[in-house]
């Protein structure tokens, strides 16, 4: 097959969407498909050059109550045209597709298979009720396009099944199991035991709350350690709790490498990543679970739908502090309850292989061609 990977997102920068579709393409051309990622032009796009992107316009980055995203200028069309013409691809796949602009330009002209997938998840806020009704005639614009509707969790399907009859699959996010390994050896026995958390420093991702919850656990365990990974608008505040709470174990190390992350999971004793809310999904978890770092996480409709089965007792209210700091010392050292918790995650975590998730998409762009072609013929 002849696939596009439609990617909204300015492909100079970092981010989850990026990551997945990049691994996408080159999971699927190991299979023998001819795959591209089709972007909007970056500033400097001759830092991101490769033979198979294709840009498409040019990407504006503008910061949204949501997150940084981009959009491609108007007045492409005749671009677009060219490109659909020159490769004719069996399948466009849309990463986002409601982000303005590049995929509802594509859409409108696409002659081949559509494939749509919704990865994010808005939160419930005043603010996000208000950007829903501003872009869901936008998004119910796009949607007439496309041929087949995935999500990567009920999370991210939610807002796409509100404005949809047709059937959303679910496909989760997947992850690289070369990148994320276990340590060859890991003690639970250590005196001194390190809790890890890595992401944005903001109000929803809950770390006000960790920190609370940790003031009381280090009280019965002065010994365990906070090392606070990322940055963002939050920071000065949490620098300023963390001070005024007297905790000297706490080690806020900023913005840090993918190498630096995977080192931190494999030596640290319990990654926690309290979000309370706005998580479609939980990427992170898998990279934890993939590194058998024993995890406490928020229980956020986008985490439950990876922490299942036994991977539940994971899950905690961040704002009940006394019971969160309780879930911290009860997976920091009970080391049965820990060798389990290994036990499961071992086993889940393979279902989330790029290999077991293209799989799944493979599936969606075989049968959304039969049904392509079966209604060409009936036309």
């Amino acid at each position: 097959m002849k696939i596009g990977l439609v990617l909204p997102y300015n492909v100079a920068l970092g981010g989850g969407v990026k990551e997945i579709v990049f691994a996408m393409k080159d999971e699927l051309q190991s299979r023998g498909h001819e795959v591209y990622v089709i972007t909007p032009r970056p500033k400097d796009a001759d830092a991101t050059s490769a033979k198979d992107i294709i840009y498409v316009g040019k990407a504006t980055d503008f910061n949204s109550p949501l997150h940084t995203t981009s959009q491609v200028s108007a007045g492409i069309n005749e671009s677009i045209d060219a490109m659909l013409e020159e490769h004719n691809f069996d399948i466009l796949h849309f990463h986002e597709p409601w982000v303005p602009m590049l995929s509802a330009q594509i859409l409108s002209r696409s002659k081949c298979v559509n494939v749509a997938t919704f990865h994010a998840k808005l939160p419930e806020t005043m603010m996000t009720r208000t950007i829903i009704k501003v872009v869901t005639p936008y998004t119910k614009s796009v949607l007439k396009y496309i041929d087949e509707f995935t999500a990567v969790s009920p999370a991210a399907a939610e807002y796409v099944c509100s404005l949809t009859d047709k059937q959303v699959a679910l496909i989760p996010n997947g992850i690289d199991l070369k990148k994320f390994k276990a340590p060859v050896r890991r003690s639970d026995n250590k005196k001194q035991k390190t809790i890890f958390y890595v992401g944005r420093l903001e109000q929803r991702k809950g770390v006000k709350h960790l920190i609370h919850a940790f003031k009381l656990l280090s009280e019965a365990s002065p010994d365990t350690s906070l090392i606070i990974a990322g940055d963002g608008p939050d920071r000065a505040k949490l620098e300023a709790l963390a001070a005024d709470l007297e905790l000297k174990n706490v080690a806020f190390v900023g913005f840090i490498s993918d190498k630096e992350k995977i080192h931190y999971l494999r030596t640290a004793d319990l990654y926690c990543s309290p979000a309370l809310y706005g998580e479609s999904f939980g990427v992170v978890l898998l990279e934890a679970m993939a590194t058998e770092t024993v995890i406490v996480a928020g229980d956020n409709p986008g985490y439950a739908s990876v922490m299942k089965g036994l991977g539940a007792i994971s899950l905690i209210n961040p704002k009940h502090h006394a019971e969160f700091a309780r879930r911290l010392n009860l997976l920091l050292h009970e080391n049965d309850l820990r060798h389990i918790w290994r036990e499961w995650a071992r086993d889940e975590i393979h279902q989330y292989s790029y290999a077991a998730i293209v799989d799944q998409y493979e599936e969606i762009y075989r049968v959304a061609i039969k049904n392509h072609a079966n209604k060409q013929q009936e036309e």
